[in-house]
């Protein structure tokens, strides 16, 4: 960990650069007329579908270069939706083809009874409609109305990812972050192979004494977005930072990634000074002065746009600024690639690696070469 975090600090001089060279895009329309979209995805089954998720309760279908007027799924009577809350992401099974498996996280309840739920859905196979029928399969109670965190993933090792948000307000009051006995404040990692789930026994807590088993890694604000390179299985995720940096971090199994000790490389808690010992620090950061909420993003492996093969991709909701993020020598190099008017609430990516921003005032576009 000390070497990870003495890397990240040497990177994290280098700011926001400008790239030499850096590749020509620019945004092609793909979709509009959405209601608030927070996360596109693709169900792998070879159909070429994109499957685009409304803030307020309807994953929307977009095939053959059109979007259906019929939702894949409308459960806008079980979300309780507005601010940072509503559905916020759909994760399909790795076997979906011929399971017909889903899981979409939402928010729900009152304030009272306000929750994160973790629920499977079900659809026949190349269906464009999928059956109501829920399975809750895990609930976790949410103290305030921010920081859901929100994104179900599937790993390249089968498993369910989940991001949790410290549970909201401002500052971390719980201290969720830190603790190991709340799902809040944490990336999981969990086994939906049987039910309602498994604790995969490699998770690093298992076994110890006063922490959930769920836990893959810790010290998160609110991990909006994250994604595997679908060529080496690096986690690499977005922290939406309190007042003043935004972070990017690379997750390894176990790690405490700082918060409420940290905001991006530099202490929060206790300003004047803090103990790094035993923490990952981001390998990318900004400040306020750029932006205000990361979108985490994907590291490119399509092949519509050659020039970014191999760069991350990530932006921010405020600006709409879009940079990459290099590996160069074990350093990791800022620049920007585009600025744009948009509200860019998720980065998304198709069967074959193309990937698209979603703006959340309601349009998709993708990344294609610029003239």
């Amino acid at each position: 960990m000390l070497l990870a975090a003495m890397a990240s600090v040497a990177v994290l001089t280098a700011g926001l650069s400008a790239a030499a060279q850096e590749p020509r895009v620019r945004l092609q329309l793909v979709a509009s007329g959405l209601a608030r979209p927070v996360y596109l995805t693709h169900a792998g089954d070879g159909s070429g579908r994109l499957f685009i998720v409304e803030q307020s309760g309807r994953i929307r279908v977009w095939a053959d270069g059109a979007l259906l007027a019929t939702p894949f799924l409308d459960i806008r009577d079980r979300v309780t939706a507005g601010g940072e809350m509503g559905l916020l992401s759909v994760a399909f099974h790795p076997e979906y083809g011929s399971n017909g498996r889903f899981f979409v996280n939402y928010t729900t309840g009152s304030a009272e009874t306000r929750r994160t739920n973790i629920t499977e859905y079900r659809a026949p196979p190349r269906s464009d409609a999928a059956d109501r029928v829920e399975r809750i399969i895990l609930q976790i109670r949410q103290p305030f109305a921010n920081h859901n965190g929100g994104l179900n993933l599937f790993g390249p090792d089968g498993m369910l990812y989940i991001g949790m948000g410290d549970g909201g307000s401002g500052g971390d009051p719980q201290n969720n972050g830190q603790r190991l006995d709340t799902l809040l404040g944490k990336l999981l990692r969990i086994d939906v192979g049987g039910g309602p789930y498994r604790v995969p026994p490699d998770n690093p807590f298992v076994g110890r004494a006063g922490a959930r088993p769920e836990i893959w890694a810790y010290g998160l604000r609110n991990p909006w977005r994250f994604s595997f390179d679908r060529q080496t299985g690096r986690l690499f995720l977005g922290d939406v930072g309190q007042n003043a940096w935004e972070e990017i971090d690379l997750i390894v199994r176990g790690g405490n990634y700082g918060w409420r000790i940290m905001e991006g490389a530099h202490c929060f808690a206790e300003p004047t000074g803090c103990s790094q010992t035993g923490l990952e620090l981001p390998i990318a950061e900004y400040g306020h002065a750029s932006g205000c909420s990361v979108t985490g993003g994907y590291v490119y492996r399509g092949r519509r746009v050659p020039a970014l093969a191999g760069r991350y991709l990530f932006g921010d909701y405020c600006s709409g600024t879009i940079w990459t993020l290099t590996e160069a020598g074990g350093r990791w190099e800022v620049a920007q690639l585009l600025s744009t008017d948009l509200n860019i609430s998720s980065f998304g990516e198709d069967e074959s690696g193309e990937l698209y921003v979603v703006d959340h005032g309601g349009r998709i576009y993708r990344f294609v070469p610029a003239p």
